[in-house]
């Protein structure tokens, strides 16, 4: 990437093919195996935080979400409240990049490279936003690809199990969601999760559980999460339409970093709470008779969130497992959809280079009760199959991909969308 930022800063890159004479090279851990090159090449080696300070970013607040799960619902939450409030407010993420309500990038990593960062907290910048609220993924902060930015507000969602490919043990992937709580910056975590360890100095705390800083003190989960929340003697109410425990969790994370990060009063967050729609493909309804709901749950503690939910109902799933990512969570992930649904439609995911059937195999060996599991490669004949399988109250739950549009097989992306062909088989079927 060649980013120019114009006026005495130039042309940046982290591209060593890109270094030339009158071009600055951002120098990172990640790509510090390439700086000997790019010097050659005439090019001034500069740090993220150098370059962060140059362009004088400082008075944008980055407010970094972390977790498991939860991330992208929470950050969006976080905007969408930061922008009721008549904040400038931009955020980054898993959906893209955005600016005031606008789109300026489309989806991307979780957390993009530094110099990615750099240019999209700049122009927020430009833009006069208040605020940057990005997702922060254990990639990202392992490979320091959060180096240089000065976090507000640093927010744990939970820690379960993920990326154990690139982690290698749960252990190693929970000490580096820790490392990103280690300082003594401002952060919020949540009190009842126990699997991350962080530094007391100006640590906030919420939950439902233990005692916090912003404490549920009672909440109903019927058609949408409502509650109590009480910080310290106020106690004040708050509802969404959001569906499920889980983003009970998240709304009230939101709202407890909105008030840590603006002081505004706490029930007029509340109230710009109720504005939040959701993200699309979480828990998204792409049909109400019958009921069906996209998710992008791909983890075991994911998928027995969002089943939990709606545990009321006799449940189906489709879902997958993604090849070329940690094997270990698939029969574990079988195991946690076998234990809540009533029927199992086990398709691919994106499969990427491995052979889906035998992924399909991995998930389904986690399931005890072979009579739940149907084994379908096919994603679409999955879906079908499960709708056309649907018996009156029972409701659908297609897991794995959310709003993606796409499905990754053998090296290339296929147009495909859960929510499109949901709706292209319903309305065949009148």
């Amino acid at each position: 990437m060649v980013v120019d930022f114009g006026g005495e800063t130039g042309r940046v890159t982290d591209d060593s093919r890109q270094a030339a004479p009158g071009t600055r090279f951002l120098a990172t851990r990640l790509n510090a195996s390439y700086h000997d090159e790019a010097h050659a090449k005439g090019a001034t080696l500069v740090a993220p935080k150098e370059l962060i300070e140059e362009l004088g970013l400082g008075s944008v607040e980055v407010v970094g979400v972390t977790g498991t799960n939860g991330k992208t619902t929470t950050a969006a939450a976080i905007y969408s409240m930061l922008l009721d409030l008549g904040y400038g407010a931009a955020l980054q993420g898993t959906r893209g990049f955005f600016v005031d309500d606008e789109k300026l990038e489309e989806k991307s990593l979780t957390t993009p490279p530094a110099l990615a960062t750099i240019r999209n907290l700049y122009e927020a910048k430009k833009r006069g936003a208040d605020f940057f609220v990005m997702e922060v993924s254990s990639h990202a902060i392992d490979q320091n690809r959060i180096d240089g930015l000065d976090f507000s507000l640093k927010i744990h969602t939970n820690v379960t199990s993920d990326h154990l490919d690139y982690h290698g043990s749960v252990e190693a992937y929970r000490a580096v969601k820790s490392a990103f709580f280690s300082d003594e910056s401002r952060k919020l975590i949540n009190r009842d999760d126990d699997k991350l360890t962080f530094n007391p100095k100006n640590a906030y705390g919420y939950g439902l559980e233990n005692p916090a800083t912003y404490k549920v003190m009672a909440y109903t989960l019927g058609g949408g999460v409502s509650g109590v929340l009480k910080h310290f003697e106020e106690v004040v109410p708050f509802e969404t339409s959001l569906q499920g425990h889980f983003n009970l969790y998240n709304i009230t994370a939101a709202i407890a970093a909105v008030h840590i990060l603006t002081d505004e009063e706490l029930g007029e967050i509340c109230e710009a709470a109720e504005n939040f729609g959701g993200v699309a493909g979480r828990m998204e309804r792409v049909s109400e008779e019958p009921l069906i709901i996209v998710d992008f749950a791909h983890t075991e503690d994911g998928i027995r969130q969002v089943l939990d939910s709606l545990k009321e109902k006799e449940l189906r799933v489709v879902f997958g497992a993604g090849g070329d990512r940690d094997r270990s969570k698939r029969p574990k992930m079988g195991a946690a959809a076998a234990s809540m649904a009533k029927k199992l439609y086990i398709t691919s995911d994106n499969p990427r280079s491995e052979d889906p059937a035998k992924i399909i195999d991995e998930v389904a060996a986690g399931v005890q009760e072979r009579e739940k599991v149907v084994k379908i490669v096919n994603r679409k004949e999955a879906i079908e199959r499960a709708i056309a399988d649907l018996e009156p109250g029972e409701a659908l739950l297609v897991l794995g991909k959310g709003d993606e549009t796409w499905q990754e097989i053998g090296g290339e992306k296929i147009p495909f969308d859960d929510r499109a062909v949901i709706r292209e088989i319903l309305a065949k079927r009148g």
